[in-house]
């Protein structure tokens, strides 16, 4: 057979299973995967008392599997060359589920962290190998709707987390937060066993092929940035040496890995895909994107709990209405795709949602849960505008024989920005709040009559519950200085939203810069 005819032959290949089936199975999987990353948050308490650790110490639960992750998803195209994409991820799947099965049999935390470590490490081949066979499956044409079911567990998996954790945790246990995988994956690699297949245009690597330095770089690099933003705030940022130091490490590892990769004969991962202009400026978009989503996505609930006194399930629940809506919206864009162009989609999503954050300043104290919801809504409007089109038109022009490193590197730029965007929210609202409380305290002094108002309220209600003379006076100063932290801390939350909507409307002008087809399809270059 001639190359020309293997060339056709390539061209015309296509899955023997359904498309959709496959869809439904690869993002099952991812689906898993991305849950793991925020269900065990609200747990922390109850595996901190569980194996005698401090809270600080079991912390390290969810850095060491961010750690993992975040190394794993840069060299995941590069596995699957060596391994062959659908032996590596049915490793991936298995070794994940084993890996849950093992945390949540954990007797001490240090067995918990080792556990998280190996399946943040196995985990992260997952969101990347099933974009990959996302793209082989379908035509570039039909790959909107595709990635719409993508979306929809990329966007519901960060939010249900929280609320499943937190109920699993309350009505059962923190080890059923991890055993609940179990099930799913074994199924899982069944499924995925019977119905993916490796496309004949798949390339394959050799250990001979092994990019040592590159490889040792990026693990360098990603890790110890994925250390400094997990633990940045808990270490106070660089007032620590330590953060200083894996600060200086992710510098030099990051830098390093761009110099030698554009370098490198045979890289471990392929920069070449950036320069299709559409797939850069796709990166910098979803990037933006997923800084904002999860900053959005723990702001909410942090101040649900810590102001308004919620549990961990009614703090979940203010995010699920705006899960829904994404749900029943994505269908709609993707019918709207092929009429409008693309890029026109995307600054619609960007200005909607730099809109949304600008609206939700308005956040106060006395909030009632429909308002918190209705608020949620409106930042969660504009994400449906954003995913499916960028996503679709991104891949659009990367030649297939790359779809492994751009996946890869699609999803390691809005996995890490995500946590930078969970970091700078973290950081600004104690920053923040700090500043607020020097503000308002000029006006906490008895020459000002309000506040003496306020506290001669507080002293004639707790005078009515049995409160007398000096002991009424000063629980109700006490009162008065809890409401004076939760305005500076209301302020703090509003602040972080005012960020967010300018980063949307900042990064908006970059959708000038794709191209202007309608409904990212077009043909791929092959």
């Amino acid at each position: 057979m001639s190359a020309t005819d293997g060339a056709d032959a390539h061209s015309e290949w296509k899955p023997k299973a359904n498309r959709w089936a496959i869809v439904v199975v690869v993002t099952l999987a991812a689906f898993m995967e991305i849950l793991d990353t925020t269900i065990v948050n609200v747990s922390l308490p109850h595996i901190a008392g569980s194996l005698s650790a401090s809270y600080d110490e079991s912390t390290w639960a969810l850095t060491s599997y961010l750690l993992a992750n975040g190394v794993v998803l840069m060299i995941s195209g590069w596995l699957s060359s060596l391994l062959g994409r659908k032996r590596y991820f049915i490793i991936c799947v298995a070794m994940f589920t084993v890996c849950s099965f093992l945390c949540g049999s954990a007797t001490s935390l240090a067995q918990l962290v080792f556990f998280r470590l190996l399946q943040g490490f196995f985990g992260g081949g997952m969101q990347p190998c099933q974009q990959s066979i996302i793209l082989d499956t379908f035509p570039p044409e039909k790959r909107a709707a595709a990635f719409g079911v993508t979306a929809i567990a990329t966007i519901v998996a960060p939010v249900l987390g929280p609320t499943l954790g937190g109920y699993i945790t309350d009505t059962y246990s923190w080890r059923w937060v991890f055993f609940i995988n179990v099930p799913v994956g074994v199924g899982a690699i069944f499924l995925i066993s019977a119905l993916i297949q490796d496309p004949p245009w798949l390339k394959r690597s050799s250990l001979a092929d092994i990019d040592y330095a590159g490889l040792a770089l990026i693990m360098l690099g990603l890790g110890a940035l994925q250390v400094t933003l997990d633990r940045g705030q808990d270490d106070d940022w660089f007032a620590s040496p330590f953060i200083k130091l894996m600060a200086a490490l992710a510098v030099v590892g990051i830098i390093g890995a761009v110099v030698w990769l554009l370098r490198a004969r045979k890289p471990v991962v392929d920069l070449s895909v950036l320069r299709d202009r559409n797939f850069a400026t796709s990166c910098a978009l979803i990037g933006a994107t997923g800084g904002i989503l999860y900053a959005g996505a723990v702001v909410i609930p942090q101040f649900t709990q810590t102001i308004i006194g919620y549990d961990a399930t009614w703090s979940g629940l203010v995010l699920s209405p705006g899960a829904l809506m994404i749900i029943l919206m994505i269908p709609v864009i993707g019918r709207i795709m092929p009429l409008v162009q693309t890029r026109a989609l995307i600054l619609i999503g960007f200005l909607t949602m730099g809109a949304s954050f600008f609206y939700s300043t308005r956040l106060t104290t006395q909030m009632d849960f429909s308002s918190l919801v209705f608020l949620r809504a409106t930042q969660t409007a504009g994400l449906a505008f954003l995913f499916v089109p960028i996503s679709t038109i991104a891949f659009a022009q990367v030649p297939r024989e790359l779809n492994g490193d751009a996946t890869a590197l699609f999803v390691m730029l809005r996995n890490v920005c995500g946590s930078i965007g969970i970091s700078v929210a973290s950081a600004l609202i104690l920053r923040r709040s700090q500043t607020h409380q020097a503000y308002l305290s000029q006006w906490a002094t008895p020459l000002h009559e309000p506040f003496n108002a306020l506290v001669e309220t507080y002293r004639r209600a707790l005078s009515a519950l049995g409160y007398v003379g000096q002991a009424a006076h000063d629980a109700a100063l006490g009162k008065v200085y809890q409401v004076y932290q939760e305005q500076s801390a209301t302020l703090a939350y509003a602040d972080v939203f005012l960020v967010a909507g300018l980063v949307s409307f900042a990064v908006a002008p970059l959708c000038f810069l794709l191209s202007s087809r309608k409904g990212g399809g077009g043909a791929a270059a092959h």
